[in-house]
């Protein structure tokens, strides 16, 4: 098994605070484990909240134990929860049931580490670790979504495509594609030299 080294860590962790920079992100904080669950690298930005230590553990280590992103060892809980209490009791470390851990691969999808990072909303935390995994040119479990040989020789899961949930990014989003359609307008009407085309009878 290839070791994720030091440096590799923490130019993930520091990827994945670029990611939440430049997104927006309220104070992230971020933790590699290896591939057994020891702690690589741990870092928490200005101003982040208590137990985020403990968080991004409980998140990253939930990962590795299921052998799926966090927000997915929730979904296995909501759907059975008997066999969730029977994993708790047999894990070492508690176990973080929300999005915001990843498990860290290599391109042939094997398992080297895991992320977990906690700070705001649990699509942008995870949003935020896939960039940092991404940054050191090593893969999250949605790199292999296309191909379903892979997805099922490596027991990958798949989940729907994250997307930015906050409103002040949809409205953002709503703003720019109004404004973008209003420029359309501008640019039309003056091509056909600032009259109004009108359709129908």
């Amino acid at each position: 098994m290839r070791a994720l080294s030091l440096d590799e860590a923490n130019r993930i962790i520091a990827a994945t605070f670029a990611a939440a920079t430049k997104y927006k992100c309220r104070p992230m904080s971020a933790i590699i484990l290896d591939a057994g669950g020891r702690v690589k690298a741990f870092q928490k930005q200005d101003n982040a909240s208590m137990l985020r230590f403990e968080v991004c553990y409980g998140k990253a280590y939930a990962s590795l134990a299921l052998g799926r992103p966090s927000k997915l060892v929730l979904q296995k809980a909501d759907e059975k929860p008997l066999f969730m209490r029977s994993i708790e009791n047999l894990a070492d470390y508690p176990l973080f049931l929300e999005g915001g851990g990843q498990l860290v691969r290599d391109p042939s999808g094997e398992v080297i580490a895991a992320i977990g990072v906690t700070g705001d909303v649990n699509e942008m935390d995870d949003i935020c670790a896939i960039a940092g995994i991404h940054a050191v040119g090593l893969c999250a479990d949605c790199d292999f979504f296309d191909n379903p040989e892979m997805m099922r020789a490596l027991s990958i899961h798949k989940s729907a495509p994250l997307i930015d949930p906050r409103p002040k990014a949809a409205a953002g989003k709503a703003a720019a594609k109004k404004s973008s359609a209003a420029a359309s307008v501008r640019r039309n009407g003056s091509r056909n030299g600032g009259a109004t085309v009108k359709s129908g009878p």
